[in-house]
């Protein structure tokens, strides 16, 4: 998502807004090409850096339970993952449109500062998610000191903690997840073995009970509403 603005700001001359740097030819083709590598990265930031990389670990760990193999497919799970992913960034994203892009295209913010002022808002809305052993272990990998305080890490540190932090809070859903379609594969298994069928698959029995009971439970409502409200309790 930083990386989205940054190509806003980045493609600003492109679409009107006031030139602030190299007029020569050499600027001009220095500046074109950051913009295009810049938009070539921007859909893995989308996928590393935002709510995405939860919510998408989360669903398929959800697949995987009830044990529907390519039910939902994968592009229904990254649709639902970026369409919620969408909805969870907008406030940041508007802010970051309102206080920096707009500004910036009528000139009233170089595009340094512009940078600046969108990389610091989008610091502050990763700092809540990050957890102290993840960001300890991006301070020891980058062999950097520990600063003052969390706002002053640099933007790299707070790339791979977030990642790691969303990474660890997504597999503690998946375990959560896990366990009641657990319990029901088991009492299969044990009711299959008493039967002495024990030629019959577990997971051909257990499947359909998965699914009824994840459908009374009305369960894709209730998975959402919770993957949400994790994401709303860091702030």
């Amino acid at each position: 998502m930083t990386l989205i603005f940054l190509l806003l700001v980045g493609a600003a001359p492109l679409l009107g807004a006031p030139a602030t740097t190299a007029t020569e030819p050499g600027g001009v083709a220095l500046r074109l090409a950051i913009q295009l590598t810049i938009a070539a990265l921007v859909p893995m930031f989308f996928v590393t850096l935002t709510p995405f990389l939860r919510i998408s670990v989360v669903l398929h760990f959800l697949r995987q339970a009830l044990g529907t193999q390519t039910v939902p497919s994968n592009q229904v799970v990254i649709a639902l993952s970026a369409m919620l992913t969408i909805l969870t960034i907008s406030p940041q994203v508007t802010a970051i449109y309102k206080d920096t892009i707009l500004p910036y295209n009528a000139g009233k913010l170089a595009e340094e500062q512009a940078l600046i002022q969108g990389g610091a808002q989008m610091k502050g809305y990763m700092l809540p998610f990050l957890g102290e052993k993840e960001i300890a272990l991006m301070l020891r990998v980058s062999k950097t000191q520990a600063p003052k305080s969390p706002s002053d890490l640099g933007f790299p540190v707070i790339a791979g903690a977030y990642m790691l932090s969303e990474l660890k809070n997504a597999f503690k859903i998946g375990v959560l997840l896990y366990m009641p379609f657990l319990i029901i594969d088991l009492i299969v298994s044990a009711v299959i073995v008493t039967l002495g069928m024990i030629q019959l698959p577990p997971v051909m029995v257990s499947a359909p009970f998965k699914i009824l009971v994840f459908v009374l439970a009305d369960g894709w409502t209730v998975i959402i509403d919770a993957v949400m409200k994790s994401l709303e309790v860091a702030h």
